[in-house]
């Protein structure tokens, strides 16, 4: 083996100024495993042309070129560390899905890395990344994927009209994929599918703002000088989306109103479901104000003492771990998603509508406890990297061959191999054609990139006909 540093590519489902969690906590993940410099990082986003990124991103915030972009969001991520990570962004080519919220692929994203530096890929919700994929097999090109599994998928569609008949169908269809895709699968906690030969461990830290801000709140505690760390109730941050804690949250201070008389929540959010949230929430005989959405590290945040958030389609919730970092105390439901946080003196936890009211009403009149060294850290990215590269075991990397083609070495293989070999070879073919592609819910014209994703990223403009390669070759 020679002295090249090991290749991580980190490829994932959004960029900023998206803020969403696929598209922060892996920026974060590539300048903290970048940080030391032993490691050679790419972090791989989408490439939205202009009309896409006009569906997507907030503020009429737009970009001309992947170079203005890169250059943002280098710079979002200075502000925030007090390091200059050495790793490069790539994008690849997407579209942006209406009906599905999200950010899908066009064309084999798995080419953005040339095959000399094909050491690890890491797939930020790889189920999400290969659903519609269509090119090399991801354990083919390299030695090592490592998928983390985001999100909760099957809590949000067992929520729409006909939700658990849709649900068993993703659940299968995300079992597929990942096996066939992934060596090792990381899942924030145990609120995600479950998956064979999985790891529950949380890979995530917080942005090193809200650890500053929880830093000045003890320093304020500590000072003894009559000056109260924190001058505010309650509130909720999130997503304003029925499915994000707040048809929870509205029912809780509905179905106790009586026993929580003089509270006043403060909730911020933006989302479809907007205009309802605030619709319900004047019903109450509470006091619950509603504010459009805003950074959780905004000083309006600052002094608020109790965080409520009884969401349960979280995976691991980000602002849960901000609001601990800020010194807060959470008061959230005993649910899988919230398993990581317990560790902690501020978290508290309820099983039942009592059990909330008992929360709430103790935490509005006692003082958070102060965090410890230890604490902070636990909550930090140095630590989220320390267990990433732990269970993800990168020393085992050169060690392992890619696997070779399949099929071609089909006879000298185990049965299971063979097995998997015939179901990647089977998702190939089911997503080679835009009509078989449709009919799983691919977007149209995403088997490859067009002429203006293709011009803007500077790819070929690939040929108008197809399937001039042999299947078996390409895998």
């Amino acid at each position: 083996m020679d002295n090249k540093k090991q290749h991580i590519a980190i490829f994932t489902t959004a960029s900023l100024p998206w803020m969403t969690g696929t598209a922060v906590n892996p920026l974060f993940r590539a300048a903290f495993l970048a940080k030391d410099g032993s490691r050679k990082v790419t972090l791989v986003i989408p490439w939205l042309s202009l009309q896409h990124q006009k569906l997507v991103y907030p503020n009429n915030i737009t970009f001309t070129s992947p170079s203005e972009q890169q250059v943002y969001v280098h710079q979002w991520l200075q502000e925030r560390i007090s390091f200059s990570p050495a790793f490069s962004i790539q994008f690849y080519p997407a579209k942006f899905a209406v009906d599905k919220r999200s950010i899908l692929s066009v064309g084999d994203i798995s080419e953005v890395i040339p095959d000399e530096d094909a050491d690890v890929a890491v797939l930020e919700e790889p189920e999400h990344l290969t659903w519609f994929h269509h090119g090399k097999r991801w354990k083919t090109k390299f030695r090592l994927v490592i998928g983390i599994i985001h999100t909760n998928y099957l809590e949000y569609i067992k929520r729409e009209k006909h939700g658990r008949v849709k649900a068993v169908v993703v659940k299968y269809i995300n079992s597929w994929v990942v096996e066939i895709y992934c060596h090792k699968v990381i899942r924030l906690s145990a609120a995600t599918q479950d998956y064979p030969n999985s790891i529950i461990c949380n890979v995530h830290g917080v942005n090193p703002k809200f650890l500053e801000i929880g830093k000045k709140k003890i320093e304020l505690q500590q000072s003894g000088n009559g000056n109260q760390a924190f001058t505010k109730g309650a509130y909720y941050i999130g997503k304003m989306v029925w499915s994000k804690g707040y048809k929870e949250l509205i029912k809780l201070l509905q179905d106790n109103q009586k026993e929580l008389i003089g509270l006043e929540v403060d909730l911020y959010g933006s989302g479809e479901d907007s205009d309802q949230v605030q619709a319900a929430a004047k019903k109450l005989d509470l006091v619950v104000r509603v504010y459009p959405g805003r950074d959780h590290a905004d000083p309006v945040f600052h002094d608020y003492k109790v965080f409520l958030n009884p969401s349960t389609t979280d995976v691991v919730c980000t602002t849960t771990a901000e609001a601990l970092a800020m010194g807060k105390i959470v008061v959230c439901a005993n649910h899988p998603s919230n398993e990581f946080f317990k560790q902690f003196v501020n978290c508290w936890t309820y099983d039942n509508s009592k059990g909330f009211v008992e929360a709430t009403s103790r935490a509005l009149t006692e003082e958070p406890a102060e965090l410890t060294g230890a604490q902070r850290h636990e909550l930090s990215w140095e630590a989220a990297t320390e267990r990433f590269l732990r269970v993800a075991d990168l020393d085992q990397v050169f060690a392992r061959k890619p696997a070779k083609s399949l099929l071609k070495n089909f006879a000298s293989t185990s049965l299971n191999t063979r097995m998997e070999d015939v179901s990647a070879y089977l998702h190939y073919v089911a997503l080679g054609s835009e009509t078989s592609r449709r009919a799983f819910g691919a977007i149209p014209g995403s088997l490859q990139p067009d002429e203006e994703l293709c011009q803007e990223l500077g790819l070929a403009i690939p040929a108008a006909t197809q399937g001039s390669k042999d299947p078996v070759d390409t895998l």
